[in-house]
């Protein structure tokens, strides 16, 4: 099963495209290491302080692919530094 996510996000204390830049890196290094997953920047590569990802995974059956997920999810609001605003699934 497929599952797609795109998150929304708002780096709130970001002053340049290097420092949402920062923010972004650590946090996609960290999903790519702990989860089995894909992840990138889809939109708003211009704008400081605005942000939207990808995350993609792949396993046999759709509850492993959403547990996936939310887990992702979860480490993507336990940093203080981005919130998410607009979650979406789809399922492929």
């Amino acid at each position: 099963m497929i599952g797609y996510l795109q998150c929304e996000c708002v780096i709130y204390d970001a002053q340049s495209l290097k420092e949402k830049r920062a923010v972004l890196q650590r946090i996609i290094t960290r999903l790519k290491q702990k989860y089995n997953i894909s992840v990138a920047e889809i939109d708003y590569q211009d704008l400081w302080q605005r942000t939207k990802l990808g995350i993609v995974a792949i396993t046999a059956d759709r509850s492993a692919t959403e547990r996936e997920l939310r887990f992702a999810l979860q480490l993507i609001d336990s940093f203080p530094e981005i919130e998410r605003t607009v979650t979406t699934f789809d399922w492929l």
